[in-house]
């Protein structure tokens, strides 16, 4: 696949004027030190700044004028080394490493700009062109999708099922589009087969939307102890593979 070149990580910080973007919460002048901080060897200060992520930058799956610069960010440090290392977990958390949790957290940040997303604002009169956080976070999709792609071989199966996963809201975007063939043999024979129901569902549900042939696959809802991804609050795994029926029940801003 011919993929668009992921910035250096240090350039989108350094040229990012954090103050003058918002989060959830005000100003987005903190964020730098909490995206730096997803590469610290302390696990514990590696999982405030996933919450960071999670609670401010991109709150209750609403995108901000400061979350697309995150996005690019985390998109440009997913191969390090250091996200290979474990973050905490609570009881009913996706399993996986960092590098799981960041692409659950750009899956997120995709389905929030994805065509779902939009036909949502459309319905409830708030059109997505006029929205700049949405138009920013659309704009780099092909520069998500080059680093979620990348992830396809890791040797972790849950960060290989996480950028599965990822991929498909990715691939709404029109510039996109010509990837689907060469995505969908790995997702019908990885994705749709998972463990997890909730990635098989997906899995299933885009390869219908693409068009490519479905037979052979169900999904049986489990209730799973570790994955109940509709009760889940903590994990970006759980929470995101919900997303893209929440898309459906209201606007994401």
């Amino acid at each position: 696949m011919s993929l668009d070149p992921l910035p250096d990580p240090a350039v989108v910080l350094a040229e990012t004027d954090w103050g003058s973007l918002e989060h959830a919460y005000g100003t987005a002048e903190d964020t730098p030190t909490q995206l730096v901080a997803l590469l610290d060897v302390d696990r514990s200060v590696r999982s405030r700044a996933l919450d960071h992520l999670h609670h401010v930058v991109h709150h209750q799956n609403t995108l901000y004028v400061a979350t697309a610069p995150a996005a690019l960010y985390v998109a440009a440090i997913l191969l390090d080394p250091l996200t290979a290392l474990p973050v905490e977990k609570g009881p009913r958390d996706f399993p996986g490493p960092m590098r799981a949790e960041l692409l659950g957290w750009l899956d997120s940040v995709a389905n929030a700009a994805g065509d779902r997303a939009g036909a949502t604002m459309r319905r409830f009169g708030f059109p997505p062109e006029d929205y700049p956080p949405f138009v920013r976070t659309a704009e780099i999709r092909p520069l998500l999708f080059s680093a979620v792609s990348a992830c396809f071989d890791d040797h972790d199966l849950h960060v290989r099922e996480a950028a599965l996963a990822a991929c498909i809201p990715l691939l709404d975007d029109p510039r996109l589009h010509r990837h689907r063939k060469a995505v969908a043999p790995v997702l019908r024979e990885a994705l749709a087969v998972s463990a997890l129901w909730q990635y098989r569902q997906r899995a299933i549900e885009a390869l219908a939307e693409w068009g490519e042939d479905t037979a052979g696959l169900d999904v049986r809802r489990e209730a799973f102890e570790v994955c109940d991804a509709p009760g889940n609050t903590s994990s970006s795994a759980g929470r995101n593979l919900a997303a893209g029926d929440a898309a459906d029940a209201d606007p994401p801003f």
